[in-house]
């Protein structure tokens, strides 16, 4: 029985981490342990839903530049509402959630009504969020609320004297329900088809406006959440924040196997590419010799690999359809 070419990137992927986090743990005492393990998803809950978000985008054949600049303005609306103006969190929340799809539909609208290139389109809005953090303050406001403090102190106990936070359930929340849409509902199987071919997708009928819209709606709602969770984690809000996010973003969808065309991916390797980031930070941490610089060289060389890899097997598929 041979394999399925397009589970290769995935299976690629997963063997990966699993080879990096067994080296860690034959090279490091104290390394393999479960709380190891959770506390790729504690310290990389925000990524991990922003992921999420640009794993749809990516598979529909666009990118989303804006992610990081929409978490930054989440997490000044949220500061500014909840500390400077006394607004309670329960109306907060769904605000913040609700301005980052908005944002996120009004640039697929334009993507698509427009037809102009996702990549100049998110670009601008990109600039336009990290612009309007700074309309709202130049400095960092501090949240002492404490609904925000309590939420970042819990501790979900697990066996072994682990925990896990609640924004890494939150993260994970997202992830069952991204793999089910994705893959069990017509929006994802819209989603691919557009990936595959936007102009085959219209002669099949399918709703390529809506699908599109939609698309950047569900990016930009992941954005404000991995917002309120990176609120969580940092307990302030900054116009400086997730920098240069949208790349890390991206590098993780990519590393999980995730055509950057468009129409061939899975969630659950995006996944595995972020808990790949993670314990390569991991690492690092444990070594406390190398420089954090050390993680974007690994991550480049990664993505080298993953891009060429992806580049043969759409040779192959080519040179089979012919």
């Amino acid at each position: 029985m041979s394999l399925n070419r397009k589970y290769i990137p995935i299976l690629v992927t997963i063997l990966l981490f699993i080879v990096m986090f067994a080296a860690g743990s034959f090279r490091y005492t104290g390394f393999f342990s479960l709380q190891v393990l959770m506390n790729l998803l504690v310290d990389n809950a925000f990524l991990l839903i922003t992921a999420v978000g640009m794993s749809f985008v990516i598979l529909s054949g666009g990118i989303d530049l804006s992610v990081g600049s929409v978490i930054a303005l989440s997490t000044m609306v949220s500061a500014s509402l909840v500390q400077q103006h006394g607004w309670p969190p329960a109306v907060v929340i769904p605000l913040v959630l609700l301005m980052g799809a908005v944002f996120g539909s009004l640039m697929g609208a334009i993507i698509h009504y427009f037809d102009i290139q996702p990549f100049i389109v998110t670009l601008a809005g990109m600039f336009l969020a990290r612009g309007l953090c700074y309309v709202i303050s130049i400095d960092t406001i501090t949240i002492d609320n404490a609904f925000y403090t309590a939420v970042a102190q819990t501790r979900i106990p697990l066996p072994g004297g682990s925990f896990l936070s609640i924004s890494a359930v939150i993260a994970l929340l997202v992830v069952a329900g991204a793999i089910f849409t994705a893959h069990y509902t017509r929006f994802g199987r819209n989603v691919y088809a557009l990936g595959g071919s936007e102009q085959s997708a219209l002669l099949m009928g399918l709703p390529v406006a809506r699908t599109k819209v939609l698309v950047y709606t569900l990016s930009g709602l992941c954005s404000a959440l991995a917002g309120v969770v990176f609120t969580f984690y940092m307990l302030s809000g900054y116009g400086l924040h997730a920098v240069g996010f949208e790349l890390d973003t991206i590098a993780a969808v990519v590393i999980g196997g995730t055509l950057l065309t468009g129409g061939v991916g899975y969630v659950l390797g995006t996944f595995f590419g972020v808990l790949i980031q993670g314990v390569i930070q991991t690492i690092i941490s444990f070594e406390g010799t190398l420089s954090s610089w050390w993680t974007k060289i690994v991550i480049g060389l990664l993505l080298f690999i993953f891009i060429l890899l992806q580049r043969v097997l759409s040779s192959r598929r080519l040179t089979l359809k012919e």
